[in-house]
């Protein structure tokens, strides 16, 4: 007999999945003991019961992999927990290379490994046979072996979580469907179901295949969507008994592992098929789509001849279960920006299983604690641009995210589909220049200029070397315009700006109108929430300038903490352009153009000039280490105002050129080197931090003073011809003591730089000690220093 619902609940979770499931169970251990879970068929019968269930341990972050290691942890705990056998089998991974690119990137994937503690190794094609008799071995060149990976039955995971969450007051509602949310002041007060009503204080919306129409519901964007998802079974095949490794033959588009005595043949094909919303409707419960031999048929030619045994082999079926994409192939998960109290935990590409133990718990640590137990950035709820959540572009990008779960991870790979969704003002005059494009939060911004053809894919020096050379040399010998329109711009005005970004940032916001200010923002434990420049503008006006792909999450913050405050937060990013004159011939540009009294300013001061008859405020402040003004003008100018800096001689210059150049100066980035795992403290800029007043992670910065030091050091590579890529091991001896965050060519040095978080073994890192750095296996000398790898003397504007 069906349980009544409660009339409250302190969280409802939406959805009995993997992720489902998990963090019912993650939030009753935390003791939310009252939570419930609504599933509007049956538990498992979206997607989690079809799933190949693999689960590998590495990832490209190391909190991404040190979350699907809890979830390995968690489903052999659940086994000893509740005597429920989840069928966790671990016969380990072998991934094979059959071309040099992907020799590399699988030996990149192997030294990543030993960064993140995943055991992994190289070994021979031989090897890589004698693990995999039955695979046809004579154009595989090299493989790495990775022995703890392994699956698990899904159906059984879930059951084992419920048992438990059960065991510890929550309760599990199934045949009841969700029919609407009820908000309140835009948060979440309730959820209407086909059994009733439940008032709740949050919802964890887990709802796998539905999560967009659910989630509009509540006015939130959920950009994810189903695309088909195929897999062969086989009956029995002889030269299998017992259970083997899972294959990844990658260059085929292939995962191969046994299965009851067959084989099941899986892939993510180039290109995906979309489902359109509606056809999953209420009564897809434990459902299939239909078989599309036309569109495997590819793969299956791929999978012949990997496996010659597949064609004597009897077809039991070829499977096509729905799985949620989202734009950029990484899951969701946090509290969205537009509705409080709603948590999402869906959009899981194809590794819900894998990921779902640790996600699960992610969530419900978000939910009760107010943030993921460690930093989970690139699965922000609140990464995405509303562009994102259009239909159009959802059936044009998820087939091509599956894709590119397969894809080789070259430097400077671009998504093709979905393009030119934002474009910037300046758009034509930088595609005259023959800028290469890439996708920031859906704007198209300049990577480099003059070369419009497509370039190689490669892992060596890339075809935009010199590009960014010559662009380099421009910002340091003469003068390169940077576009940082798409940065976002968030207006603070009202009696209380001041009190209210006292309390907000880190840095002393008390300057005098005329003044920038470089801030931190933290969090309650002292940790980066985001990084900011703001721009005094008046007594009660601050205009703040934000990253590009944060400005949905940054608005969201300011916002959730105005109450009490006589402030207006609004977002103006698009009503201004800002361009950023750079190098030593910016001088006698501005003198030029009329500009002359922006050289007065003083560093991190701003004042009002006009260029070619349009008004700008420049503030003197640099991001690549040269000196410079960024200029903020109004969109409708920056025509006129680019083309006269051109007219100059100012030449534009790319992305690709800036980062180079900010990783020589040190600078520290969001999402990069800055998280909420690490606080001013260990980045070194801890000096930049007002100890005078009270701010949001002012006591907790108080604490980690008494322990933390700086870990985040430059590493100048000694080869010139390295090529590394970030996030690459440092060794001492034989010893990993760290990894690179950002790296790149430093070009004013000569050498390739990167930034590094090190962990020195005695505890302080003498300057200029001598490592190595693994890139794809192969040690490259480098020394490791605090100072950056480039500081000009004196930025002085004269003399």
């Amino acid at each position: 007999m069906q349980m009544s619902l409660p009339s409250h609940a302190s969280v409802v979770v939406i959805g009995g999945g993997i992720m489902g499931c998990s963090t019912l169970y993650h939030l009753a251990k935390m003791g939310v003991s009252d939570a419930i879970l609504i599933e509007r068929n049956t538990l498992t019968s979206g997607t989690t019961w079809h799933s190949a269930a693999q689960v590998r341990a590495l990832r490209h972050s190391q909190n991404l992999t040190r979350m699907i290691q809890y979830s390995v942890d968690l489903y052999a705990q659940l086994e000893r927990e509740t005597g429920q056998n989840v069928g966790w089998i671990q016969k380990g991974s072998l991934s094979i290379a059959t071309n040099p690119y992907r020799l590399t990137h699988i030996k990149r994937q192997e030294a990543l490994a030993h960064a993140y503690g995943v055991r992994a190794r190289s070994i021979s094609p031989a090897e890589a046979q004698e693990r995999w008799p039955l695979m046809n071995a004579e154009d595989v060149i090299g493989a790495v072996w990775s022995p703890d990976d392994g699956r698990v039955s899904p159906s059984d995971v879930c059951a084992a979580l419920v048992k438990a969450a059960k065991g510890l007051g929550a309760r599990i509602f199934e045949q009841t469907g969700v029919t609407g949310i009820l908000t309140e002041r835009g948060k979440v007060v309730g959820v209407e179901t086909t059994q009733g009503t439940v008032m709740c204080d949050a919802i964890a919306l887990c709802a796998g295949l539905w999560s967009r129409e659910v989630g509009a519901m509540a006015g939130a964007e959920v950009p994810a969507l189903a695309c088909e998802h195929f897999y062969l079974l086989t009956k029995p095949v002889d030269g299998i008994s017992g259970n083997m490794p899972t294959l990844s033959d990658h260059d085929n588009h292939l995962y191969i592992r046994d299965d009851s005595g067959g084989l099941l043949v899986g892939c993510f094909e180039p290109m995906g098929k979309p489902i359109k919303p509606g056809i999953l409707d209420e009564n897809f419960e434990f459902g299939l789509l239909g078989e599309d031999w036309d569109h495997f048929e590819p793969m299956m030619m791929n999978a012949l001849h990997r496996l010659p045994a597949l064609e004597t082999a009897e077809v039991k079926m070829l499977l096509n279960g729905p799985e949620s994409f989202t734009p950029d192939g990484m899951f969701m998960l946090g509290e969205t920006a537009e509705t409080r109290g709603l948590f999402l935990g869906c959009g899981m590409n194809s590794v819900g299983l894998a990921s779902g133990g640790g996600a699960g718990m992610n969530l419900a640590h978000a939910i009760v604690h107010g943030h993921t137990a460690y930093d989970l950035g690139e699965a922000d709820a609140k990464r995405f641009a509303p562009v994102y959540n259009s239909l159009d572009h959802l059936m044009a990008r998820a087939p091509e995210i599956l894709g590119t779960h397969y894809e080789i991870a070259y430097p400077g790979r671009q998504l093709k589909t979905a393009r030119n969704l934002r474009a910037l003002p300046l758009a034509g005059e930088y595609q005259a220049a023959g800028a290469h494009f890439g996708q920031v939060y859906g704007w198209e911004r300049p990577l480099y200029f003059g070369k419009t053809a497509e370039p190689r894919m490669t892992f060596g020096q890339p075809d935009w070397f010199q590009n960014v050379a010559e662009e380099v040399r421009a910002a340091h010998e003469g003068a390169a315009i940077f576009d940082a329109s798409p940065f976002g711009k968030i207006e603070v005005r009202g009696t209380e700006a001041e009190a209210f970004l006292q309390h907000t940032c880190a840095m002393n916001m008390a300057k005098a109108p005329g003044s920038a200010i470089y801030t931190a923002v933290l969090n309650e434990r002292g940790t980066y929430e985001s990084d900011i420049t703001a721009h005094r503008i008046a007594e009660d006006h601050y205009r703040l300038f934000v990253g590009t792909n944060a400005i949905k999450r940054d608005l969201a913050w300011f916002r959730r903490h105005a109450d009490g405050f006589d402030v207006t937060i609004s977002d103006v990013t698009e009503e201004f352009a800002v361009l950023g004159l750079m190098g030593p011939d910016a001088v006698r540009i501005a003198e030029e153009l009329g500009a002359g009294g922006l050289l007065d300013l003083g560093y991190f001061k701003h004042g009002v000039a006009e260029i070619a008859g349009c008004r700008v405020r420049g503030v003197r402040m640099s991001y690549v280490g040269e000196a410079g003004w960024e200029l903020t003008m109004r969109v409708g100018d920056v025509r006129q105002v680019y083309a006269a800096l051109v007219g100059a001689g100012a030449v534009p210059a790319g992305m690709f050129a800036q980062t180079a150049m900010r990783v020589e100066k040190g600078f520290a980035a969001m999402g990069h080197e800055l998280d909420s795992d690490v606080s001013p403290i260990e980045v070194g800029v801890d000096a930049m931090v007002a100890k005078t007043k009270d701010f949001i992670g002012a006591a907790a910065l108080t604490e980690r003073r008494a322990q933390a030091k700086r870990r985040l050091m430059t590493v100048i590579l000694q080869d010139a011809a390295a090529v590394p890529l970030g996030h690459e091991p440092i060794l001492l001896g034989n010893q990993i003591i760290g990894h690179t965050t950002t790296a790149c060519f430093g070009y004013r040095i000569g050498r390739p730089v990167a930034l590094a978080y090190v962990h020195w073994p005695d505890g302080g890192a003498p300057h200029g000690a001598e490592v190595e750095v693994d890139i794809a296996g192969v040690r490259y000398g480098a020394r490791v220093q605090f100072a950056p790898a480039f500081d000009p003397e004196g930025q002085r504007m004269r003399g």
